[in-house]
């Protein structure tokens, strides 16, 4: 069970999270999240030695989070077709309880990759292996002949990724869709496509 300064420090980072995603993390400063807390900035170096130390837990977390949820897809096994659907429901899952955090990543990646030392080296690291399990499955997917042959599985991947981060852009939690709907609506668009008919008969 946590306690008050476990509590405590993760309504900070909460707190921080938000700032960072509606303001970007360069333009966040110790103080402005001070104040969002209601504490003075020296209290909030009780509890982390920099600004850094924050949003490296905000991101640590989601993909923390993120990868566990696509490495129990895959021990659990199935056919490419059923994994693939669930990664995406996985996906579109996380841009509620982690919107902040993907807001982040998407703004500031490459400002935090640019930090000298390692400390942000885990996120290709993260990237890299997420982006192994997709395109492992869709190859797989190809090969059992589930998926088209003709289509490149880092590209598929990429765009596939790619539509999912960006939801959390205009995606608003309470609004008219939850995220299991918008992952039902993509599921279809991916494998069921938005044209009728054979492909055969569409014009080239």
């Amino acid at each position: 069970m946590a306690g008050p300064a476990s509590e405590r420090r993760e309504h900070l980072v909460r707190l921080a999270a938000e700032l960072f995603a509606r303001k970007g993390f360069q333009a966040t400063t110790v103080r402005e999240i001070a104040l969002e807390a209601g504490i003075l900035s020296g209290s909030l170096y009780h509890h982390f030695d920099s600004k850094e130390t924050i949003v490296d837990e905000v991101l640590r977390t989601f993909l923390d989070d993120l990868i566990t949820r696509y490495r129990a897809v895959l021990e659990r096994g199935g056919d490419p077709h059923s994994v693939l659907a669930e990664m995406v429901r996985i996906g579109f899952g996380t841009l509620e309880p982690h919107r902040a955090a993907i807001t982040v990543m998407q703004n500031d990646w490459n400002y935090l990759r640019s930090l000298p030392g390692d400390r942000f080296d885990y996120l290709l690291r993260a990237e890299d292996e997420v982006e192994r399990m997709w395109v492992e499955q869709i190859r797989a997917g190809q090969a059992a002949g589930q998926f088209r042959a003709d289509v490149d599985p880092k590209l598929t991947y990429r765009m596939i990724r790619d539509t999912i981060w960006v939801t959390v852009r205009w995606f608003r939690p309470g609004g008219r869709l939850d995220t299991d709907s918008l992952a039902d609506h993509f599921v279809k668009l991916l494998f069921d496509g938005l044209a009728t008919g054979e492909r055969a008969s569409r014009p080239s």
